[in-house]
């Protein structure tokens, strides 16, 4: 019995043995996968990359300063905390996270996910809060051939794009005519409450209806919130020049496109096909689109996107174009996975069926000199005297 439990011992070991090798070998299998749409979101950050650096040296010929703490990677797209153009509270970490040109990958793959294709018509929603996140949503849309139809709100929460010299239909307006993009805005808002300034100074809604008027863009001015709206549903319809809007992009947190802040809680970051069936408190232009079944890309929470998409968080430098899990991922080798499996299932069969065998043969085979003698014998076994 000892030997048996000694043998069964030593068999378990050899199996953990075996299984840790197993282990080992799976874990060091693991191989460089690229993700669907390589080469285009390669592409789109390369192009949003170029788009920034553009911007950054074009800023610097002006004489610009850049506030090192505030933009540790110096790229000119982080704003002030306060000017008289900016309309709410922003966190610059979120703003230095969207400046990472990887950004336009991740568009793309929603892009993507949403099933577009060569021409579509895709609605946009920008403000000034995110200058990095409306290049790589402008460069992932060049670089799939969409068709862009943008309407800008130009006020700026924190560290955007609130210069009133300098807005984002300035930068827009830049890009444009150096031929990096080929679209731009077709209609423009003060943004802010109402989409109207709300919370400014006269002089800062001044200072952007000037930027408005010096970029030739159609001024949105209505008086309340839900002609506001409204206007922009035409616009979009009417640019799309009767072929469908195959969907819809919010960038930041634009009144008339959320509606009311709270929707923009309600409505998760990232893609959404089918709007929920929700009491919004106010129907913005995203939540109109959502229900008439138009897929929503919702560019609002950034760390949720950040999590989800692997990107880093305010990185310090900024990483190059193709870095990332949206564009490798470790995977494990099937080949090498399955071989190792096989292998464990064969020896533990083996295993199985020898112990069962030896187990058998302990306790069939009983030794004669076991048997009792019970007093009982035969006649057969009488001696004959």
């Amino acid at each position: 019995m000892y030997k048996f439990r000694a043998k069964s011992n030593i068999v378990l070991i050899v199996l953990s043995f075996l299984a840790l090798l197993a282990f080992i070998a799976v874990e060091n299998s693991k191989v460089d996968v690229k993700q669907d749409w390589y080469n285009e979101k390669l592409e789109a950050a390369e192009l949003s990359q170029l788009a920034a650096n553009y911007l950054k040296n074009y800023r610097l010929e002006k004489g610009v300063f850049i506030d090192a703490i505030n933009d540790p990677n110096q790229t000119a797209l982080i704003g002030q905390e306060y000017t008289l153009v900016t309309t709410d509270r922003g966190y610059i970490e979120a703003k230095l996270s969207t400046t990472n040109p990887n950004f336009a990958a991740v568009i793309v793959q929603l892009l993507k996910d949403a099933g577009l294709n060569k021409n579509d018509n895709v609605a946009v929603a920008m403000t000034g809060s995110f200058p990095g996140l409306n290049i790589s949503v402008l460069a992932a849309l060049e670089t799939l051939n969409l068709n862009p139809i943008v309407i800008t709100s130009v006020g700026s929460s924190n560290f955007g794009a609130n210069d009133p010299f300098f807005t984002w239909l300035d930068m827009e307006n830049v890009l444009n005519k150096s031929n990096i993009f080929h679209s731009k805005s077709v209609a423009a808002s003060i943004g802010g409450g109402s989409d109207l300034g709300r919370g400014l100074s006269p002089e800062g809604r001044d200072l952007i209806t000037k930027a408005i008027k010096r970029n030739n863009i159609d001024f949105i001015n209505e008086k309340h919130l839900e002609k506001s709206i409204a206007k922009r549903m035409k616009i979009y319809e009417k640019f799309s020049q009767g072929k469908p809007i195959k969907a819809f992009i919010n960038i930041g947190g634009g009144i008339a496109s959320l509606g009311n802040s709270i929707n923009g809680k309600l409505i998760p970051p990232g893609l959404t096909e089918y709007l929920p069936m929700k009491n919004f408190p106010v129907r913005g232009v995203m939540i109109q689109m959502g229900q008439q079944k138009i897929p929503i890309i919702h560019l609002l929470n950034i760390n949720r996107l950040l999590t989800k998409y692997g990107l880093p968080k305010s990185p310090v430098p900024l990483p190059e174009p193709g870095t990332g899990e949206i564009f490798v991922q470790k995977k494990y080798s099937i080949i090498v996975t399955l071989i190792t499996t096989l292998i464990l299932v064969i020896v533990i069969v083996i295993v199985y069926f020898g112990e069962r065998k030896h187990h058998q043969l302990g306790t069939d085979a009983v030794p004669f000199s076991n048997k009792r003698n019970t007093g009982n014998q035969d006649d057969d076994d009488i001696p004959v005297l």
